[in-house]
């Protein structure tokens, strides 16, 4: 489904569980597209309406040229007045983390709370990138300090196998996997979920993907200490995508926050923890 936006802009989007239900906005991670959505059955069974979003250059939705964060939370509103909800929660995995806080901090009036499971934060604070993979290390410091003309370049040499066929890249990642997301992936339906999102993020080729390695490792030009509304985070130990001192740092300068640190689970652990996560939402 397609939202038309005011500057033109087409954003994707799919609708899961209960499609009556309480609305909870979830932004997938990076790269994803809208296909990728935690357990159907218990979304609706907790009579969630689930509404997947595709950021600009991802899947079905339009590249913005320039984008930086401040942006997402105007898209959100655009998408939720067409769907005509006035309030709902948010709910960001990994590089999804950072939009479900930027929504948090801009729309207080319309988020009742958010979560961010396994989520991306800021890299250059002590400790936030150790434990990361190499091929995460490397692509943190190619956002960080590359031009964009290089970024750009370097994505496309270093994920471009992976954008041609993520089937083989997951099989081939399990070398490097935790185990705790080698456990998840064997329940039923995930792997197929993933492998299905990975194809339709790249639809438009690597371009979108590139600029969000920017944005996530550069200055997100909104500070966590302004979010006033519940925030409810997520996260694993050995989890080697995003890290465990990501998520001290954010859950230490957000106010209004609880942290949920899991012993030996991974970057995978909003599958098993996905009615907990909705239990908090919704209550």
């Amino acid at each position: 489904m397609l939202c038309n936006l005011p500057d033109s802009r087409v954003l994707a989007y799919e609708e899961y569980g209960d499609l009556q239900g309480r609305p909870v906005f979830f932004f997938h991670g990076t790269p994803g597209s809208r296909k990728f959505r935690p357990p159907e059955d218990v979304t609706r069974s907790m009579g969630v309406r689930l509404i997947c979003v595709d950021r600009p250059g991802y899947g079905g939705s339009t590249f913005q040229p320039g984008r930086r964060f401040l942006a997402w939370p105007k898209d959100v509103s655009a998408l939720a007045d067409a769907l005509q909800i006035r309030k709902f929660a948010v709910a960001g995995h990994s590089g999804g983390g950072p939009y479900a806080l930027v929504c948090a901090c801009c729309l207080p009036e319309r988020v009742s709370a958010a979560a961010v499971l396994s989520g991306a934060g800021p890299v250059d604070v002590p400790g936030a990138t150790e434990g990361l993979t190499p091929l995460h290390g490397l692509a943190f410091k190619i956002g960080r300090y590359s031009p964009w003309f290089l970024t750009r370049a370097l994505t496309w040499f270093f994920f471009r196998k992976s954008a041609a066929d993520p089937a083989r890249a997951i099989d081939l990642d399990a070398r490097e996997r935790s185990k705790a997301d080698n456990e998840v992936l064997k329940i039923p339906g995930v792997r197929e979920n993933c492998i299905e999102s990975d194809l339709e993020a790249y639809r438009q080729g690597l371009r979108g993907f590139a600029w969000e390695v920017r944005l996530l490792t550069r200055p997100w030009g909104f500070a966590l200490e302004e979010i006033q509304i519940p925030v409810y985070l997520w996260h694993g130990t050995d989890d080697d995508f995003t890290t465990a001192g990501m998520a001290r740092h954010m859950a230490a300068k957000i106010p209004n926050c609880r942290s949920h640190i899991y012993e030996h689970e991974g970057h995978m652990l909003l599958i098993p923890r996905w009615k907990e996560v909705l239990t908090t939402l919704v209550s």
